[in-house]
Order: structure tokens, then sequence, then C-alpha cells
């Protein structure tokens, strides 16, 4: 039957599934089966291929559409043993133990002696019983813990303990079952309204139990607790209960959007109504929170950190960004109105530090999730419009409110801040402020100046202008508050040349003096937090200079108040931190200009980028070392754990630049690991931009490559390590990316078949097989090592295995290059796929004409790793197949293993004694026979 014909006959198909089944391949039973299935038009004949689908599915250990395929076919034919078999297992895997007992029982009655369907009721009566024992204890331990809060008269401690025994059995879902059902939600709204923070901490924590995963509780939750009460918890005062109840709602929003797991959604599947109207009312409330003077600073800040993180699409491949503009149409307003809020003016919400720069993140976030001309000019629209309306109001308070807004706005979407300060009379009352004897009016005149001046571009009056305003402020102001924002302002225009050392905005020594005030301000004490914040981003453009990044990286005092900085709750100052740092470990991108190019440019007297000689590699080995003493690790670690809109995925991508420059040196990744850059570098290469990703996964790579991974990734991190590693893997990838994900792949591979079970998983396979053909020999041999560890697995044997491919005789082939670590990495799995498949050895004559001397050659070789090799592959095909051993023993390689068995000088023993097994392999075929013991030769058989 033809390949066309065999697709549209389901026998065919059921045959050709049940082929591959028992060949081990599961997806592509599964596929045969389906196939079959859309095509059958028999009840009987559809009963029997669900039936066996459900048991691929089994295997695959997708154990719900196992259940539901195995009740399709029990649908048809009840008295199917087989199918109920296979769904009581399902159902077991399921958690589903009462309906797994009455199948398996059934199966029993059917099949009284069948050993199997006895086996699987006697653990099914076990589990039922351990499991009802657990609940019964579970249920008395929770009763226990109700009476305990609910008794007024207990110890405060006593209460705190009890609430905290809680939260430790809502992480049991056997616990959190029985809190809820039992009306714990009732107890835990009482608890929220305690005085105890404590116990407050510990509600919010046990609803986390509650909810995590679970899509039906958490709507069920949300509805008895209400979104007001929740949101009043988050707004409180005390930070660590607003954190809490932002991780709390955090989780909710997840359980609602992502589902329950599939391991417990169990009967309630079918009957859960859309959640969308719970979603969008805790977005309303989380948007009425914004401008609400009840709500505090910290508070606020979760509430915008929440709608960062739940409201634009997380893929932009998905259409529907209808969710960002039902938040545009409902609260645009309102995310302005706090943008907006100046907090030394009486009125206006409490804002913290951070509250102006999370705005300038969600708004951004917000702008960038807009997919049309016409949404994003209904953006534009809405805040020319909130900004015109308070501007055009009398009243200095309204203007600067304008001011203050235009300023987050300017931060990001840069392109609608751009428009709201080209606005009739904006920018004269920006400058006329900078003169105001007000500090707080100068202050926010300033700041709209300084962000102004990095769309430099854009805003040509700053450019044009803002130099002499600015140095003007700087020299004359006696408020340091004012005079290090007119620092900074300076700065950035100053910095406009970027690296390039012939382009100089300033007199020569004019950025030195501007960055010793910065360094001398930062190191300031006395002056605020966000003051010393800004010194940070005047060092983000001064070090851009390489004589500036000289001086900071030796001036230690001022990068230990750096790096307090970076811990500190300021988070506005991370990206400061970041880019900063990123210039002075040279880990920006330079394009090196084609010097023919070059040479054309200088002809025509056109500008040629020259490079500092203090950015040579020489210098920047050194400035990396400084900052690793000063403790820069520590810093890193801590910002990667911030929880804020400020950590940009920029923010991120600079943290992952600055951590592969500082692995660069193979010293110093021990350092990077001591002190948390290994676990760092994790989230960092999942959840980035996509340079950031690359950079991140890269530096993991280096340190797999050179420290042992289970000592620098310990526990269940290693397993995390290798989609990265993985993704390195790709053509878009440079061949050195390439390279250093191979060798460290090759790390992880020998390490455990847990570890090779997750390489395949993540699809590395076929692309490291990929490698194995490129141009570049120390890429073609790092992926052929990888493969020789890969191959212990049997599921990558099985692709050897198969009939059609040219797998083996590759590895043959490459076993005879002259490259010796090819040849050593090929020969090595050459060995090892003939000792785990012998079936193997019968077919490598037929790879090619030239295999024997390939073989010999190996047996010949002066270096004593590929001889072992060679003697070892020898051995293997001896022991599979006599015919094979008599070809061998026929050729030059008897001689050469004689003289090998004998043993001496430069033949290691492991060597000389597979040889000699093979000599004994040989006598015992009788291809061979003995001379006293000392010769060997041929003979004939006995």
């Amino acid at each position: 039957m033809s390949g066309s014909e065999k697709e549209k006959d389901p026998a065919a198909l059921k045959e050709e599934g049940n082929t591959l089944f028992k060949a081990g391949d599961m997806q592509g039973a599964v596929c045969c089966y389906t196939k079959a299935i859309k095509l059958s038009d028999s009840q009987a004949e559809s009963a029997v291929l669900y039936r066996n689908r459900s048991a691929c599915y089994l295997k695959l250990e997708d154990y719900s559409k196992a259940e539901t395929d195995a009740s399709k076919a029990l649908d048809t034919d009840p008295g199917d043993v087989k199918a109920r078999f296979r769904r009581a297992q399902a159902f077991q895997k399921l958690g589903r133990l009462d309906q797994a007992f009455l199948d398996a029982q059934r199966c029993a009655q059917l099949e009284p002696k069948n050993k199997a369907f006895q086996d699987l009721l006697r653990q099914l009566g076990t589990q039922i019983q351990q499991k009802s024992a657990q609940l019964n204890s579970t249920d008395a331990r929770v009763q226990q813990m109700f009476s305990l809060l609910l008794d007024a008269s207990a110890k405060d401690s006593d209460r705190q303990k009890a609430a905290q025994n809680l939260v430790v059995l809502s992480r049991d879902e056997a616990g959190a079952e029985q809190i809820f059902r039992n009306d714990g939600v009732k107890l835990i709204q009482k608890l929220l309204q305690s005085k105890l923070e404590e116990v407050i901490l510990s509600a919010l924590r046990t609803l986390v139990g509650l909810c995590t995963g679970h899509q039906s509780r958490t709507m069920a939750i949300v509805n008895e607790l209400g979104m007001e009460q929740l949101c009043a918890v988050m707004g409180s005062g005390a930070p660590t209960v607003s954190l809490a109840a932002c991780h709390l709602l955090q989780v909710m929003f997840e359980a609602l959007t992502e589902g329950m797991k599939r391991e417990i959604r169990g009967k309630d599947e079918a009957i859960l109504p859309e959640p969308s109207k719970e979603l969008r009312s805790m977005l309303h409330h989380l948007l009425e929170m914004l401008p609400a003077s009840n709500v505090s600073g910290p508070g606020r800040d979760s509430a915008i950190n929440l709608l960062v993180k739940q409201v634009p699409r997380k893929s932009l491949k998905n259409p529907d960004n209808s969710l960002t503009l039902w938040v545009i149409d409902q609260g645009l307003k309102k995310i302005l109105q706090v943008a907006g809020t100046v907090p030394e003016l009486s009125e206006g919400p409490p804002l913290t530090d951070n509250t102006h720069m999370s705005c300038s993140v969600l708004l951004t976030k917000l702008y960038d999730d807009l997919k049309s001309d016409k949404e994003r000019e209904n953006f534009h629209k809405l805040c020319e419009e909130y900004v015109q309306q308070h501007f055009s109001r009398s009243g200095l308070d309204a203007k600067l409110r304008a001011i203050q807004t235009v300023s987050v706005l300017l931060q990001g979407p840069s392109d609608v801040g751009n428009r709201t300060l080209e606005m009739s009379g904006m920018m004269d009352a920006v400058i006329s402020l900078c003169a105001s004897e007000d500090v707080t009016h100068q202050q926010v005149a300033v700041e709209a100046v300084i962000h102004a001046a990095g769309k430099a571009k854009r805003a040509s009056f700053i450019t044009a202008n803002g130099v002499a305003l600015l140095k003007d402020l700087y020299k004359k102001s006696e408020n340091d508050r004012i005079r290090v924002r007119a620092l900074v302002g300076l700065c950035k225009l100053g910095s406009a040349g970027g690296t390039d050392f012939s382009m100089k905005q300033f007199a020569e020594g004019s950025t030195l003096k501007l960055a010793k005030q910065c360094r001398k301000w930062l190191c300031n004490e006395s002056l605020p937090p966000t003051s010393r914040r800004w010194s940070v981003e005047g060092l983000a453009y001064l070090t851009f200079d390489a004589d500036v990044k000289e001086d900071l990286v030796e001036d230690k005092n001022a990068l230990l108040a750096m790096f307090e900085l970076a811990k500190s709750e300021d988070k506005t100052v991370l990206f400061a931190v970041g880019s900063t740092l990123v210039n002075c470990t040279n880990s920006y991108d330079v394009e090196k200009p084609d010097p023919q190019m070059v040479e054309l440019a200088k002809y025509a007297k056109q500008h040629v980028p020259e490079e500092h000689p203090k950015d040579a590699a020489s210098y920047v080995e050194k400035r990396l070392v400084k900052l690793l003493e000063a403790g820069v690790v520590s810093a890193l670690v801590c910002m990667v754990k911030q929880e804020s809109p400020a950590l940009t995925e920029a923010c991120k991508e600079c943290i992952a630049r600055v951590f592969l420059a500082l692995v660069e040196r193979q010293e110093d990744r021990g350092t990077v690991v001591a002190q948390g850059g290994g676990k760092a570098l994790i989230p960092l290469a999942s959840d980035n931009t996509d340079v950031g990703k690359v950079k991140a996964a890269q530096a993991l790579a280096k340190i797999t490559i050179t420290s042992n991974p289970e000592i620098a990734f310990p526990g269940e991190r290693i397993y995390e390590v290798v989609r990265p590693l993985a993704s390195l893997l790709s053509l878009e990838c440079t061949l050195l990316q390439n390279f250093e994900a191979l060798m460290a792949l090759t790390n992880m591979a020998g390490i455990s078949e847990r570890l090779r079970q997750k390489i395949i998983k993540e699809k590395a396979v076929p692309k490291v097989e990929g490698y194995m053909f490129e141009e570049h020999e120390l890429v073609r041999a790092s992926a052929t090592e990888c493969m020789c560890n890969l191959v212990l697995s049997t599921e990558v044997q099985e692709l050897f295995l198969a009939t059609g491919n040219d797998r083996l005789k590759l590895l043959v082939l490459y076993s005879g290059e002259e490259d010796e670590r090819l040849r050593k990495a090929a020969a090595g799995t050459l060995a090892m796929l003939t000792a785990e498949q012998p079936e193997l050895c019968t077919r490598i004559p037929g790879t090619t004409t030239h295999w024997l001397e390939i073989v010999q050659a190996l047996l010949l070789s002066e270096i004593s790793d590929l001889r072992h090799r060679g003697v070892v592959i020898v051995h293997n095909m001896m022991q599979a197949d006599k015919s094979l051993a008599e070809t061998l023993m026929e050729s030059e390689a008897l001689e050469i293993l004689s003289v090998l068995a004998k043993g001496g000088e430069g033949v290691p023993d492991p060597v000389s004694k597979v040889a000699q097994n093979c000599l004994d392999k040989a006598m015992e075929y009788g291809i061979i026979r003995s001379r006293q013991g000392e010769e060997t030769g041929k003979g004939t058989e006995p």
C-alpha cells in the first residue's frame, strides 16, 4: 500500500500506530490513532482506537487525556476490560481514587485471576485508607487551629503560632481543601481585621495557599472576601502587609487567567464559569486605589506593580489587547493624576520615591501594547487633554502638576512626553520656574528639563539653551538638591558623543570635574536618598568617558555608596546603577567599523569614532577586578531580587551584560557563583529583553563549563539552567555562543539521566546533531562530545537504531578524521553505542567501505585515549557477532591486538586488558588458537 493510500485507511493507520507503540514512539502512535479516529466510520473500531490512544497518553503521563479516551471507549463497549483498566490507572494518577477503585473492582470481577487487576485494587485500597487517615488528621488539625484563633482568651503568642500553622496546612492540597470546606475563608476574614501584623500576614499567606493554581477556590474567595477588603489591606500603612497582599492578588490573577493545575482539576472542570468578570472587577478596584488619599505609598506602588504585570499582553503574538484598551479607557486619567502629584504640595495622594518611575513604566507598557495608529492617537489625545486641563487653570499648583505629568511622560512613553512638552507655553513655563525662589517649584522644573535633555534630538530648544541655563543653576543655587539635578542635566547634555573619544561636548577636564562632584554627593549621607540617586544618574552619563570610569573604580567609597543605594528602598536608582556598571565594564555593544570604510570616511572628511586609550582590554580587566573587590556581585543579586516596576527589561539587560563581563575571566567565576551570581542569572535568562536573555544564558554557559554545575546550581536549580543553554543553540546566536552552550550541555549531560531527560525535553538533541555538521572544527568537535554524553540515554540510542539515517555513518567517518578532539569524541560515542546497542555493531560495515581502515587506525594511534576507544569498539563488535569477529581477525587488527595485549612501553594497562579480551573472544569462537600461551595465530575450528 502506498503512503497516500495508507493515510486514508484507518486499519493501516491503526497497524502503524501499534508498530510505533511497540517501538516506544508514543507521539507517533498518538498521531496515527488520531488520524484513524477521524477517518473511522465504525463505532466499534473507534472504541479500540480510543483505547489504544489512552494507553499512549498513560505512557506520556497525560492522564487527563488518557481518562477521556478510555471513557469514550467504554461509552461504546462498557465490557471492554482493557479500557476500564486504563481508565482506573488514569484516575489513580489524577488523584480520583474512589472512581479508580470502582473501575479496578469491575475489572477484577470480570477477570478474577488477572494479577495486574488484583495488584491495582490492593494499591488503591491502601491509598484510599492513607488518604482517609490523612484527611481525618488534617481535619482535626484545622479544627484545632480554628479553635485557638477564635478564642479571645488565648495568648497572642499561641494565636500567632496557630495562624502560622494554618499557613503550613494551606500549602498542602488536602489541608487547603479542609480549610476551605470548614468555612475557613470567614475565619480568615476576621484575621485580616486583627491588630497584630503577624496574624494579618499569616491570613494573607494562608489565602495564597488556598488560591495557588486553583481557579474555582480563587473565584469563591474573591467573591466572599470582596476586592474592597483585599485592596484596603494592601493600601494599609505597613509595607510588609502591603507586599504580602500584593503577592496574594498576583496569585489570584494567575489562578484566574491560567486556570487550575491539571492534577487538581477533578470534577470541577466542566462546571467552571468564565473568570473574566472577576478579573475586570479586580482591575477596576486597583485603578480606584491609585488616586485615593487613604491608600499608603507602598500600597499604591503595589497596585501599579500589579497593573504592570497583569494588563499588557504577555506576548505580542496574542492579537487581543482589549484589557489594555479597557484600562486606558477606565483608568488613564487616574494614572496621570498620580504621575502629576507633587509630594511637597499639600493636596494629592501619598507617594514613595518609586511611584513616579512606576507610573512611567505602567504608561510605557500600556502604550507599547497598542496595535494601531488610531489607538496610539487616542492615548496622545487623552494625555494632552489632561495636561492642558491643569496647565490652563489659574494658580501655580495646577501648572506644577501639569509639568510634573509631562516629566513622568518624558521618562516613558517618550513620544507622548515630547508631544506634551511641545504644547503652547509649556517650555516657557518650565524655563521661568527654573529661576523660581521656591525650591519645590525649581525642583519640578529642573527635573522636567533633565528628562527633556535625555530626548535632546526632539527637544532642540534644550540643546540650544539648556547648557547655559543649567550651568547658571549649578553655579548660583545655594541648595544642593537643585545643584545635583542641574549637574545631571549638564551630564546628559555633555555625554551626547557617547563613548566616542573625539566627540567632546565640554572643555578638557570638565567631565572629570562634574564626575568628581557627583561622587562627592553620592557619598554625602546627609543628602536625601533621592538627591544621591540623581548623582548616580549623572555618573551613568559621564561614565561614557573612560577617564571617569577609571576615577570611579579607584574610589571605593563611591562604589560602596552606589551599591548601598542599589540595595535600598529607592528602586528608581536601579537603571542608573545598571547603566553605570555597563559603561565601567565596557559590556555595551560596539560595532567595529570596516577599516576600508574608515579610510573612505577620512578621505571624505567625515567623522570617524575613536576609542579612548583607557577603553583597551587591559584597562577593562583591571576595572572588573576592582568592581569584584568592592562587592558588585551582591549589589547585582539584590537588584535582581527587587519586586518593582523600576526593574524594567532594559534594566535587566544591563544587569545581564555586567554579569557576562564579570564571568569573562575563568578565575573570577567562582567568586561570582559564591556570592549568588549563578542563582541570579537564571531569572535573567528567562525574563528579559531578547539581547538580555542571550547575555544571561551565555554567562550561565561560561559558569557551567568551568564549575561543577551541581555546586554552582544546587538542588532543583540545575534543571532550570538547561533551557537557557539550549536557547543558545540557535543560528541567531554567534558561533562562540553556540560553542559555549555545547560545552556547558556536555557537562550537564554527563551528570545524570534526569538531566539528560531535561535536555531531550528542551528539544536540544536535534540542534546538537545539527552542529555536528558545522564547518568550524571546535564547534563540530564540541557537538560530538555533547552527543557522546547524550547517548547514555536510551531515547538517544534509539535515534541511531532507527532505519534510514546516517547518524552511525557520521560517527564512523569522524573516527577517522585528523582533528584529534573530534576523533576522540566520535570514537567515544561509537564505543558507548556499540556497548549499549550490539545491533549497531553489525551495521558498522555497511556505513563505509573504509570502516576497517578507520578501526585499525584507532588501534595504531599514538594517542592512548584513541587506542582505548578503538579496542573497546573492536571488543564490542566481536561480542556482538561471530562473522564480524572473523572479518576483524582476518585483517591486520589481529596482529595489532596481539601487540597491544602484550602491553609494554606506551601501552596503558586498560588497553592491554581489553585487547587480550578480544583475543580471548576470538579463541572462544575458535577463530584463533593459542600456542603454549605465548604466541597467538590463526587457527582452525575444533
